[in-house]
C-alpha cells in the first residue's frame, strides 16, 4: 500500500514536500516514481529513483526544480518541489516498480500505486 501526502496550496515560486509512505511489502525490491495529472492530460512522469537509490531520473519539465529521494528506514519516498510554477499544478501519485531495478520513466512498468494529493500552484 503507498499512502501519498503533502500536497497543497502554494504560490509560484514557493515549495512542497511530498511523501509516500509504503507498507506491506519489502520497500527496497522496489523502484519508485512520482506522476502527475493535470485537468484533461494524461499521466505523466515526474521524477524516478531506483531501488538503492543511486539513480535518479526526471522529466526535463522539472529538472533542476524537484528531488527525488527515499529514505529506506521509514520505507518513504519524498520528493521535494521548488520554485514551483502554475503549469506544475497536477495530482500527484507516488508509485513502485518490481520489474525494474533503474528509476525508470515508463509508466507501463509501475505495478502499485498510490491514491493521489493535489498540488495548486497559484499565480
Amino acid at each position: 500500500q503507498l499512502q501519498a501526502s503533502g500536497g497543497g496550496l502554494v504560490q509560484a515560486g514557493g515549495s512542497l514536500r511530498l511523501s509516500c509512505a509504503a507498507s506491506g511489502r519489502t520497500f527496497s525490491n522496489y523502484a519508485m516514481g512520482w506522476f502527475r495529472q493535470a485537468p484533461g492530460k494524461e499521466r505523466e512522469f515526474v521524477a524516478g529513483i531506483s531501488r538503492n537509490g543511486l539513480s535518479t531520473n526526471y522529466a526535463d519539465s522539472v529538472k533542476g526544480r524537484f528531488t527525488i529521494s527515499r529514505d529506506s528506514a521509514k520505507n518513504t519516498v519524498h520528493l521535494q518541489m521548488n520554485s514551483l510554477k502554475p503549469e506544475d499544478t497536477a495530482v500527484y501519485y507516488c508509485a513502485a516498480t518490481r520489474s525494474s531495478a533503474g528509476a525508470t520513466s515508463s509508466i507501463y512498468e509501475y505495478d502499485y500505486w498510490g491514491q493521489g494529493t493535489q498540488v495548486t500552484v497559484s499565480s
